[in-house]
Order: C-alpha cells, then sequence, then structure tokens
C-alpha cells in the first residue's frame, strides 16, 4: 500500500505564501508586552466609572476611555486568533488565543458599566453635553444607538455579570472549533488517482467536485461517518450555544433571540421573513436546475455528493495562485484604480495566508482590527473555485481597508449584514469578466455552471441554513431538547423540500448540521443571502458603467458603522427592505440558467 500523502507542516511553508504577521506585533514577546499595558489600563477603570454625570468633558473622556481599551483589545486578539488558526493543534498558539479571549471578556467586563450608566441619564441631558462640548459630534451615531437600545440594557450590576461570563457564554463554539479543527481524525481515501490521500475539510471539497463518481461518494460517506460517530456531543454543543443566545435575549427583553440578533444593527425581522418567503417561492428554479444537472451527469439517480461535480466533466479552467492573482486584478478593473491599489498591497505586503498545512483553520476568512491589516485566510487548490474565493475575501478586505481609512475608530468596522455585500459584488464583478473574456462554448457553460452553483449555495443554501437556524432557536424557546436526532430528522425534511424529489435524500446528509460552523455565529447565515442579491444588483450596474454607480459603491465601502446598514445600501441604490432586489437575482438566475441549457444544446451538436 502506498504512503498516504499529508499535508505540510506549518514551519514547512514558504514565508511569501504566508502572512505577516510581524506588522502587527514583532513577536511573541511584543504580544505579551502589550497585553501586560492593556491589563494594567483596565484598573484605570475606577477613575472614569461614575463620572458621566459629571459634565460633557467627563462624558467624552468615558467614551474616549471605552473606545480605547476595546481598540487595544481587538490588536491583541486579533494576533491571537491568527497564530491560532495557522495551526490549531500548536499549544503555544492554543494558550495566546486562551489568553487573548479570556482579556476580551475582563475587557467587556471592565467597561460594562458604561452603557447603563450613559442611560441613567436623560435624553435631554445627554444631547446638552452634545451642545456643550463641540468634540463629541463625531460620536452622536454611536451614542444615538446606545440610546435606542435602553429598554434592553441592565442595570450596570447585572452587565457586569453577563460580560464577565462572556468567555463562558462562548465556550460551546470554542468546544465545536476545537473538535472541528484539530481533534476529528478522518479516513484515508483514494483520490482520483487511485492514490491515498488524508481526508481533511480542504480535501474534501476538492474531491466532492471530482469527476469521478466512486471518489465523490466516497469522500461524502468517510466524511460524515465521522461526524455521525460524535453527533451527540455536537448535538450538545449547538444546544448549548442556542441556548445562549435564547437566555441573553430573554434577560434582555427581546421577543426572541432573532430580534436580539437583528437589533443591532436595526434589520426589520420583515428582511429575514422576506428572504425566505421569496426563496421558497422560487424553489421550483432549484429543482430544474438539479433536475439538469441528473441528465448532464447521465445519472439514473442523483445524489447529495453529485451536487458539486462540474456539469461538464473536467474544469476547462483553472488557475495557480500567482495566475489568481494576475486574473483578480484584471477582472476587477471596473471598479477603479484606487480599489485596484489596495489589492496590489495585499498581493505584495504578505496580508494572505495561501496554503493548507497541518492543523490551519479549515475554511476562508478576512481578518484584522482597526490597527492591523485587513489578513485573509485561505487553503490554496488549483481550482476555478479558489479564484472566486479570492475575490471574495479580497471584497471584504478592501471593504475594511477604505472603512478604516476613512472612519474614525467609532465607526471604522461595518456589520454582518453590509459585509457580504462587498464580497460577493467583486464574485459577481469576475463571473461578468469571465463571461466578457472567454469565447469557447464549453469555458462559457463552465462559467455559468459555477455562476449557478455558487448561486444555489450563497442564496439556495444559505436561506435552508437560516432556516434551519431559526428553527432551532424557536424549538429550544418552546422548551423541545434539541437532541441528535431531532436536529437531523428536521434537517433531512427541510434538505429534502430545498432539493427536491429528483435528488435522493442520502442518510449522511442529515448530519450535515453537526459540521457547518456558522450555525455557532448568530443569526449570521441569512446575510450571505440578501448580500449576494443586492451584490448582483450592484455589480450589474459598476460593470454596465451606470453614472455614478462606482462612486455610490466606494462611498458604501467607506461608510463602515457611521450610519444604520438599510440606510448604507439605499444610497447605494439598493432598498433591503422590499423583496425586488431578491426575485431580480432570481431572474438573473433564470437566464443563466436558460444560456446554460442553450450552450449545453450547441455543445451537444
Amino acid at each position: 500500500m502506498s504512503e498516504a500523502k499529508q499535508l505540510p507542516k506549518r514551519q514547512e511553508i514558504p514565508a511569501e505564501l504566508t502572512w505577516d504577521l510581524t506588522k502587527i506585533f514583532a513577536d511573541d514577546a511584543a504580544f505579551e508586552k502589550e497585553f501586560q499595558s492593556l491589563s494594567a489600563e483596565l484598573s484605570k477603570v475606577t477613575e472614569i466609572k461614575g463620572t458621566l454625570n459629571q459634565g460633557a468633558i467627563d462624558f467624552l473622556k468615558a467614551i474616549e476611555y471605552v473606545l480605547d481599551v476595546y481598540r487595544k483589545a481587538e490588536v491583541v486578539y486579533v494576533y491571537a486568533h491568527l497564530k491560532n488558526d495557522e495551526d490549531t493543534a500548536n499549544a503555544t498558539n492554543q494558550a495566546l488565543y486562551a489568553r487573548a479571549s479570556s482579556l476580551i471578556a475582563q475587557v467587556s467586563e471592565a467597561v460594562s458599566w458604561f452603557e447603563p450608566e450613559m442611560l441613567q441619564l436623560s435624553d435631554d441631558a445627554i444631547w446638552n453635553y452634545f451642545e456643550a462640548e463641540p468634540k463629541l459630534e463625531m460620536y452622536r451615531h454611536f451614542v444615538e444607538q446606545i440610546i435606542s437600545e435602553r429598554a434592553h440594557i441592565l442595570p450596570a450590576e447585572q452587565e457586569a455579570l453577563l460580560a464577565g461570563a462572556s468567555e463562558i457564554f462562548g465556550s460551546a463554539s470554542d468546544t465545536f472549533s476545537i473538535m472541528n479543527n484539530a481533534d476529528l481524525k478522518f479516513p484515508v481515501v483514494k483520490n482520483e488517482a487511485g492514490e491515498d490521500v488524508q481526508l481533511t475539510h480542504g480535501v474534501y471539497g476538492q474531491l466532492l467536485e471530482s469527476t469521478d463518481r466512486k471518489v465523490r461518494e466516497q469522500a461524502f460517506r468517510a466524511l460524515y461517518s465521522v461526524y455521525h460517530q460524535f453527533r451527540n456531543t455536537f448535538a450538545s454543543t449547538l444546544s448549548a450555544h442556542v441556548k445562549n443566545h435564547n437566555y441573553k435575549a430573554k434577560v434582555r427583553g427581546y421577543s426572541s433571540a432573532r430580534a436580539a440578533a437583528l437589533s443591532g444593527n436595526h434589520i426589520p425581522e420583515d428582511v429575514y421573513e422576506t428572504l425566505t418567503l421569496v426563496v421558497n417561492q422560487y424553489l421550483p428554479l432549484l429543482h430544474r436546475y438539479v433536475e439538469l444537472r441528473k441528465e448532464l451527469l447521465e445519472l439514473e439517480d442523483l445524489h447529495m455528493y453529485d451536487l458539486y461535480t462540474p456539469l461538464l466533466a473536467e474544469a476547462p479552467i483553472k488557475y495557480t495562485y500567482e495566475e489568481a492573482q494576475a486574473k483578480a486584478l484584471e477582472a476587477l478593473k471596473p471598479l477603479g484604480e484606487d480599489y485596484l491599489s489596495v489589492v496590489k498591497k495585499a498581493f505584495s505586503e504578505r496580508w494572505i495566508d495561501v496554503v493548507e498545512n497541518q492543523g490551519k483553520r479549515s475554511g476562508a476568512y478576512s481578518s484584522g482590527a482597526y490597527d492591523t491589516q485587513p489578513y485573509i485566510l485561505l487553503n490554496w487548490h488549483d481550482r476555478l473555485d479558489e479564484l472566486y474565493t479570492l475575490v471574495h475575501e479580497m471584497g471584504h478586505s478592501v471593504h475594511s481597508y477604505f472603512t478604516r481609512s476613512t472612519q474614525p475608530y467609532v465607526y471604522g468596522d461595518y456589520s454582518i449584514f453590509l459585509a457580504e455585500i462587498a464580497s460577493t459584488t467583486n464574485e459577481n464583478i469576475l463571473t461578468s469578466y469571465l463571461l466578457q473574456t472567454e469565447k469557447d462554448p464549453k469555458v462559457r457553460a463552465y462559467i455559468i455552471n459555477h455562476f449557478l452553483d455558487g448561486f444555489k449555495g450563497t442564496i439556495f443554501r444559505q436561506t435552508q441554513f437560516a432556516e434551519f437556524e431559526h428553527f432551532i432557536h424557536t424549538a429550544d424557546a418552546a422548551g423541545d431538547p434539541l437532541t441528535s436526532e431531532y436536529l437531523s430528522n428536521y434537517y433531512g425534511e427541510l434538505n429534502a423540500k430545498y432539493y427536491g424529489p429528483i435528488v435522493i435524500n442520502d442518510e449522511e446528509i442529515k448530519d450535515e448540521w453537526s459540521r457547518i460552523p456558522h450555525f455557532y455565529y448568530n443569526y449570521y447565515v441569512y446575510q450571505y443571502a440578501t448580500g449576494f442579491s443586492a451584490a448582483i444588483a450592484l455589480s450589474k450596474r459598476i460593470v454596465e458603467g451606470e453614472p455614478e454607480a462606482l462612486e455610490k459603491y466606494l462611498t458604501y465601502l467607506k461608510s463602515g458603522s457611521s450610519d444604520y446598514p438599510i440606510e448604507v445600501m439605499k444610497r447605494a441604490g439598493v432598498d433591503m427592505t422590499q423583496p425586488a432586489y431578491i426575485e431580480d437575482a432570481m431572474e438573473v438566475f433564470a437566464l443563466r440558467l436558460d444560456e446554460l441549457e442553450e450552450l449545453v444544446a450547441e455543445l451537444k451538436q
């Protein structure tokens, strides 16, 4: 038996393919120095607490102190979490991350008095401070947001208790992450060449796109055999996490965990309901697409492991990482020179951790703080999908760069609701570029198939996740135990509804909930679908050169949290309180599905 291929160790990765965290701290000793300094800074809280009623100057000093400690804490945390994600099995990195997480909890506890104390003041008193001290003006929207939550802020002592328990509230998510990224051991499987390969999260995604059905099925069943083995543990961690959300929503006086999650950004719950309603109305489109997939793959039956392989045999295009960099710069030209200059900085200044290594966190993301680079984590394989991932995460990072370069710290971040719009606008611009430049019918058909698959995964699939997420929160709130059997039965039914009767609802897919990291976020996934829908509208206007479209888009990228997300998007030209933008996205899906069917017919001739 040949030796199984193994991932390289972290120290074996060339430096140019890793991110440069020395721009945050030169080494762990520098991290330790800042850690101790910030810990000492927290002791000054006694000088600030209790002074908000002593006049405008003290009110301003309190705001600046609270923001300053959070700003410093974010840098400490980002360094530790990026180091940990390089190799989640590294004990030193684990310790850094644990200490930074604990420090974040200490910061939250130390300043937990701030909002309750502010809300002890009347609105008149607060706005009189603004009249008396001009330097407060930049914090107007920040203060408005706090005042708007007046009904849900607890007395200072209770806020301190909740803040002090934040590390405990996050323990279920942390346990899942360690299990999923470090402790789970997947079997060795065969690749298309018949070679033994160690199954990992990254390799699984690659094998599921294989044109060899036996390879796909083997990888699918091997992966889920491991999750099924630990399904009761994962049900316990997910249940604990949901109870955390429901408990905090209840004690703060919200009607539900969803209401609590959406309220911070003033997102109406109707946005969530409209998404699920419209997507459910268009499920026949998804059923039509999977039926075409079955036909083109010439399969007697279509399984869940058949939904990711390209419809047109081997991919006619693939890119090395170096080729993908050049292609990304070409594709994103409609976004202008200012935008491209930031992309070039990301490539040349080592913002990106490129390849998969042993213990590295799975997936991809953009992360950073106001005073760090907006770093990108990848797990690169030479596939078209990785090019899309690169421009997707670059969309996040450029969004962060523009926001932090334009806004003061208080508004130097943006809501999750806005985040996915920037990333998926890039994806849609890339699709338009490829369809404009590729004339080969086979290549065009492959690109359209990729778009349809991406649409399926971002709008249909994420809305399915959103339905499941809301179900588990409402079920727990109603007192239903979230056992593995309960979760799997519902997930299986939901999956069958989304993919329709054409797809065999494999027994393994019922356990898919157990491996989705986003279920450990807080009503996050629906924003992938709303964001992608909005991105289709924005990218179309930019690519077609609609007057002021790019200017409005760049203004959105620079807005940060200086206004509520719904208002930011209205100024960018998309009203996300109405269903039209989702319906428009569905029309694009239908048109490209039509085009794919025509191209396939042409290729058969």
